[in-house]
């Protein structure tokens, strides 16, 4: 990041800097000292459900951080609502999605198949997915999970398939490893729920996706979850590491009439709001009001 920010001084009249927790916070910070000394405007975007409890923890970089840049833009409301207090004018931006791309279908008539889709991280839970399968494969016994991402080499991975190997449902679980982009629409088409099972988060874009493919939601009500997903509505939420609340929502989908067709089309008109067509003229705008980038 340095490097190029460098290298290419001359290239950019604006920079986009993504601020996350943990170390690449530090590296961000780093960064954006280099853009002052360039005397290059900056935006910074606010990342990570994480990113409240380290600004808690570095409360004065944090703010120093936010109040330098020009502007700072969030992609939720969750984390606009948590990270005010360290500048006051923080600017909604919602990651986008192109909708288009995702083939809806309206879930009237569901199957017992479950999709998660997300990095096997500690932070994320994974094996909180077969853990609630584990109370619902005698009742339907021909329910199936994929669970697909790639490993991040925490342990995640290897407890999340020793936890299925304990609970019997090994043979009702597919994983895999990580789904290319452009394989997205066509992996999340094959199922009927999708399952969100972290201990914290923002705005997954794996969410949208599945909002825009008309999948039964099913998530963990934590961090940016209820401000984006609306319970009864677009999706169901439970509480967090629960996974008797987690089957028991899984099976009302299966077995509720009507249920699964409201979350769906709910969810495919919800997500339109995060389409290009609407975010890309906010971006444009935003951008547009630096004098050097409005005459390039």
């Amino acid at each position: 990041m340095l490097h190029t920010s460098w290298s290419r001084r001359n290239q950019y009249d604006v920079a986009l800097v993504d601020v996350f927790s943990g170390p690449a916070f530090f590296w961000a910070e780093a960064v954006c000292f280099l853009l002052r000394q360039l005397g290059k405007p900056y935006v910074l975007t606010l990342h990570g459900g994480n990113l409240p409890a380290f600004a808690r923890r570095w409360s004065g970089r944090v703010r120093r951080q936010l109040c330098l840049a020009q502007v700072v833009t969030t992609p939720s409301r969750y984390l606009m609502e948590a990270m005010r207090p360290y500048r006051g004018d923080l600017k909604l931006l919602p990651n986008p999605l192109d909708v288009k791309n995702f083939h809806h279908r309206l879930r009237e008539h569901v199957r017992p198949r479950v999709v998660w889709l997300r990095k096997f991280h500690h932070l994320y839970n994974p094996s909180l997915a077969p853990r609630a399968i584990a109370l619902l494969k005698d009742e339907f016994s021909t329910i199936e999970l994929t669970m697909s991402g790639p490993d991040k080499g925490d342990g995640a991975l290897a407890f999340t398939k020793r936890t299925s190997a304990e609970l019997g449902v090994s043979a009702h679980i597919k994983f895999r490893s990580t789904v290319p982009a452009p394989d997205v629409p066509a992996h999340l088409a094959w199922g009927d729920i999708f399952l969100n099972t972290t201990n914290y988060d923002n705005t997954p874009v794996s969410i949208l996706e599945a909002m825009a493919c008309g999948l039964c939601i099913v998530s963990t009500n934590v961090g940016g979850i209820p401000f984006l997903l609306k319970n009864e509505q677009d999706s169901l939420l439970v509480p967090a590491d629960d996974p008797v609340a987690m089957a028991k929502a899984i099976r009302r989908i299966l077995t509720e009439p009507g249920l699964a067709g409201r979350l769906s089309g709910n969810a495919r008109r919800n997500v339109q709001a995060f389409d290009w067509s609407n975010i890309l003229p906010q971006w444009e705008e935003m951008l547009g009001s630096f004098p050097s980038a409005a005459n390039t």
